[in-house]
């Protein structure tokens, strides 16, 4: 847990910002996806929306300003309606969601990489425009980074299981059961043995560094 970043103006106002576009861009990304391949469980329940009230998780909400990862409430799919190959299909709707955080982030650098602001100019103890941009942007790539952890029911754990032979896709569905206690299991093992330090930040900078500069 780093409280130090809630001492921080710009991060708060980035956060808040964010709860409101980003996690219900993201949900809504799933349901339109979903949609798009033929089921229409979500939009049926009221998810096709970009309303912030129908895609809240308590949970995930806490989770995402005191520990940095969160998550919204769960897009429901119902894969066997889903047309062409099934986990194809599924993929794709798993992939829509963490793709949306990485186009809002893209948005976010647009003024960086036109110099309109520059990364220098940020001062995180008072508000600024590039500090809550640069904010926004690691945000939005470490949810992307970390909803594509191929673990239940994490999105990229639905990616893994098209890639997978049958019998393994089958135990990740098994896996899935576990669903939220399972992930913050392995979120608390994972930062006990450094995975985010030694994977999660090389790529984020990576992946930051592509976005803000030439």
């Amino acid at each position: 847990m780093n409280f130090q970043n809630l001492l921080e103006p710009d991060y708060l106002i980035a956060l808040a910002i964010l709860l409101l576009t980003s996690f219900p861009v993201h949900e809504w990304a799933h349901a339109w996806a979903a949609y798009q391949l033929g089921d229409d469980t979500a939009a049926l329940q009221g998810r096709l929306t970009l309303n912030p009230l129908a895609h809240i998780d308590p949970i995930g909400t806490i989770s995402m300003i005191f520990f940095g990862f969160g998550w919204g409430k769960p897009v429901p799919v119902s894969p066997y309606r889903l047309r062409g190959n099934r986990r194809a299909s599924w993929a794709l709707v798993s992939f829509a969601g963490p793709f949306s955080n990485f186009l809002m982030a893209m948005l976010a650098a647009i003024p960086f990489r036109m110099r309109w602001v520059s990364v220098y100019q940020g001062n995180f103890s008072l508000i600024s425009l590039p500090g809550i941009l640069l904010q926004f942007i690691v945000i939005n790539l470490s949810l992307m980074i970390f909803n594509l952890i191929p673990f239940p029911p994490l999105d990229g754990s639905r990616i893994l299981a098209w890639l997978l032979p049958a019998s393994w896709a089958n135990v990740m569905d098994q896996l899935e059961q576990f669903g939220g206690i399972g992930l913050m299991l392995l979120l608390f093992l994972l930062s006990r043995v450094g995975f985010f330090g030694m994977v999660v930040r090389p790529v984020l900078g990576v992946m930051l560094h592509g976005l803000l500069f030439y």
